[in-house]
């Protein structure tokens, strides 16, 4: 074999081996990309099912807190607020920290209202509810763990390479703004 040759089946190995694993690189983004779509569904799947036992939690209190009405509509207001929200992550993260933040109002004014604490359905309806955060904040971690491992992976050099030709920009992690609602709300009576 001539050394030309020799260089020319080298040249194309190394050119191979590149391609092969820019190919490796541009499938890991969009499985990568996948996963968060998923993980952010399950996310949606349980911000839904708080929306849909606030509205019950709340009926159950307003024959006990008739002079709370203005919380009371609060609550439904951020409830509908959050739960029509449809758009990007960061600003459905807003509107679950005015959530978070008129919930835990609510509950702590129902905390003056004995006969509502001791009634078993609010108590069913608040169980449900804390156990619905946990789930939200499970999925969250998720969710963010998902955005962290693409971001990462998109940041780093040589595989920033591929994320650039491929246009793959950052994805936003799903947190709350302040350092208050970053915690449940406190459900417990």
């Amino acid at each position: 074999m001539s050394p030309a040759l020799i260089a020319v089946i080298a040249i194309g190995a190394v050119l191979f081996v590149l391609a092969l694993w820019a190919i490796g690189v541009y499938n890991r983004f969009i499985a990568l990309r996948n996963h968060i779509r998923e993980s952010w569904s399950g996310v949606d799947v349980e911000l839904k099912r708080r929306y849909n036992l606030i509205p019950s939690l709340v009926n159950t209190a307003k024959g006990y807190m008739k002079h709370e009405q203005e919380t009371l509509e609060k609550v439904i207001q951020a409830r509908n607020t959050a739960a029509a929200n449809h758009g990007p992550v960061d600003s459905q993260a807003k509107d679950e920290t005015q959530l978070t933040g008129v919930l835990r109002q609510f509950f702590a004014l129902a905390e003056s209202y004995p006969e509502l604490k001791a009634d078993s359905h609010f108590l069913k309806l608040q169980e449900e509810l804390s156990n619905t955060e946990d789930r939200i904040a499970a999925s969250r971690r998720f969710y963010n763990g998902n955005v962290r491992e693409f971001n990462t992976l998109r940041q780093v050099f040589p595989s920033s390479i591929i994320a650039g030709f491929g246009n793959f920009t950052a994805e936003p992690f799903f947190e709350l703004e302040d350092e208050a609602a970053r915690r449940m709300p406190e459900v417990a009576f």
